[in-house]
Formats: structure tokens, sequence, C-alpha cells
């Protein structure tokens, strides 16, 4: 599809009622290898995948400083070429929450970084709450191993 306002994006939702709706959330700052591989796997879980991409001021805030490295308007038109992706939307809290309460997907997916695990909790996930409480679904899907974006900064920053 394309990059949408939630306004936009509220009435293509409406229009889609029936349709398996996968949304994720993120930065997606500095695309590589992972990105790819996990937006694969969450739009092989519905009907369409749309991303909920944090804005410059909540990427820096999240992130730190000078982050993010690739402004919003530029990660939000790399990301909705790529195939698995069919709408992106750029919101500018720090959580998906309200993205999350506007489109009520029936899938959320996030990375295996969040949620619980055997050992406690490893990260917390603001909107699993709120998908739960609908009826939705909230799927992990574990990063592929040695690609992040945080590997390709030190990688860059160790280069002579």
């Amino acid at each position: 599809m394309n990059v949408m306002t939630l306004d936009e994006a509220i009435s293509q939702r409406e229009q889609w009622r029936g349709r398996t709706l996968v949304i994720t959330n993120g930065h997606f700052d500095l695309l590589h290898i992972g990105h790819l591989d996990y937006l694969e796997k969450a739009r092989a879980l519905g009907d369409a995948l749309w991303i909920g991409l944090n804005g410059d001021a909540s990427t820096e805030q999240l992130k730190g400083p000078g982050r993010p490295i690739t402004p919003a308007d530029e990660r939000a038109r790399l990301l909705s070429a790529l195939r698995p992706v069919d709408g992106v939307i750029v919101f500018h809290e720090r959580t998906a929450e309200n993205l999350v309460r506007a489109l009520r997907p029936e899938i959320y997916v996030k990375g295996g970084d969040y949620g619980t695990s055997d050992q406690g909790l490893v990260k917390p996930l603001p909107e699993a709450e709120i998908v739960r409480a609908y009826g939705g679904q909230v799927v992990l899907i574990p990063y592929l191993p040695g690609h992040s974006t945080s590997a390709v900064i030190q990688k860059v920053k160790s280069l002579p």
C-alpha cells in the first residue's frame, strides 16, 4: 500500500473488516536483513502487515542522541517499498498503544526480546494488554541471531 496517516489507516481498516490484519511497530533505523526476516515472518501470519513507525523525536527519546540515523519520512518510504509491508503509519508517542487501540489488529507482533520468558520478564510490552482485552493475539518472533541495528552501528564505528 503506502505511507498513511492514522486517519487514513482507520478508514482503510474499516474497509478491511474480516481480513486478518497484522501490526508491528518499531524504529527500523538502518534497515538490514534481520528486519526483513522479521517482517517476512510477521506478514505470513495474516492478510496484511502494517508497521507503526516511531517518529524521529520518540526514536531519539528511546534510542538516545544521534538516533535516528535515518529520518522517519525516509524510513517510512523504505519500509513501504518492502514486499511484506502493506502500509506504514508514523506515530510520535513513545509506545504504539494509541495506534493499536485505534486499529485493533487481529495479530500484534513484536520481536522476541519483549514479553515474558521462563526466567521472568524480558522487556515489558504495553500494547499486549490492549490487544488481549479486545480478543486479539500477541505473537513474539525471535530475532535473526547476530543481526541488529546496534550491531551494524558498532561495526561501522569500528572501521578504520
